[in-house]
């Protein structure tokens, strides 16, 4: 197991992803459990990305609740549909916004995330988490940011 991150500082994000990857995937071996393993995640992201918030929403009973994340408190319970999050959720599919305050129904649990990307999680071809993560900047994520989270995402076993 890893226990120290070793932080990329180039301006290239993939350059960044690629450096970060196989210590995530250090980090997850042999450590069985859910909950170290998303914590860990969310913290890697935040210490190499510096986002604004980095977490994961967990399905339960039909809702999305909030599970482990770095950055300040966050909303705790969003339904299907509602949100980025929810939408991600519903549609299945990775969602990047590049200005949260022009997604109809955007749900602003901190004022000062301005864009957002939401990748989720499948086991067993359903969404049973999403990642979610907010920057304070605009336009703030791409596909390169999707490609790399979705492959980051899939080396935790849910």
């Amino acid at each position: 197991m890893a226990e120290d991150l070793t932080i990329n500082t180039s301006t290239d994000k993939a350059e960044q992803y690629a450096t970060l990857v196989p210590q995530v995937e250090a980090l997850l071996y042999g450590e069985p459990d859910l909950v170290a393993n998303m914590a860990n995640v969310a913290a890697a992201l935040k210490e190499q990305f510096k986002w604004f918030w980095v977490g994961f929403y967990l399905v339960k009973e039909n809702e999305l609740v909030l599970g482990p994340f770095q950055g300040p408190v966050a909303c705790t319970r969003i339904g299907l549909g509602k949100g980025v999050c929810g939408t991600a959720w519903q549609q299945a599919k990775t969602l990047i916004v590049p200005d949260v305050d022009a997604f109809p129904g955007h749900i602003a649990c901190s004022s000062l995330s301005r864009s957002e990307i939401v990748v989720p999680v499948f086991k067993d071809n359903e969404v049973v988490a999403v990642l979610d993560v907010d920057s304070e900047l605009l336009d703030q994520f791409n596909e390169t940011d999707a490609q790399y989270l979705e492959q980051i995402v899939k080396l935790i076993n849910f």
